[in-house]
């Protein structure tokens, strides 16, 4: 078996068809929302990516067959005055779980963030999905409080039109 973990180049079609294949599959998970991509999504999604210079995309391959997704963006720590990387989106088709690939992609992520100066990376993650916080607590990842008497932080949205 051949794993192969690359930073996603956006001009290559053979990436682009993947980062949306993929990330279509994880919309369509539980742990994505039970939603497809929509049409708009799918067809606009890669060439928004590539005008971004914050934005970095690592894909796994088995044996040539796209298997697995991180896409991350630069952001900035304004208390360390640096660049941080947030990890957005990390999925691994269900075929191809448990070889190690998020793990690789991950460590691809880190590399990448230490290559860009970055203090820290960051992600969020469902409360319910344990297989994936076993993972990032294993890999050093954590909650965080800047004081523990004010708690842990948590990661809140709002939806806004434009």
């Amino acid at each position: 078996m051949s794993i192969d973990v690359i930073r996603a180049d956006y001009t290559d079609p053979r990436h682009a068809t993947a980062i949306i294949d993929l990330l279509d599959a994880y919309a369509r998970d539980p742990m994505g929302g039970n939603h497809p991509l929509s049409a708009a999504v799918r067809e606009g999604l890669v060439p928004a990516l590539a005008a971004r210079s914050d934005a970095v995309s690592i894909l796994a391959f088995v044996d040539g067959v796209p298997a697995g997704l991180v896409n991350m963006f630069e952001g900035f720590s304004t208390f360390k005055c640096k660049p941080l990387m947030n990890i957005h989106d990390v999925t691994v088709l269900a075929d191809f779980r448990g070889l190690g690939l998020a793990r690789r992609m991950l460590a691809m992520a880190e590399a990448i963030a230490i290559e860009r100066g970055c203090c820290k990376l960051t992600l969020e993650v469902l409360d319910g999905n344990h297989t994936a916080k076993a993972l990032y607590h294993s890999l050093g990842f954590a909650g965080y409080a800047l004081d523990p008497a004010t708690g842990q932080a948590v990661f809140w949205e709002k939806p806004v039109q434009a």
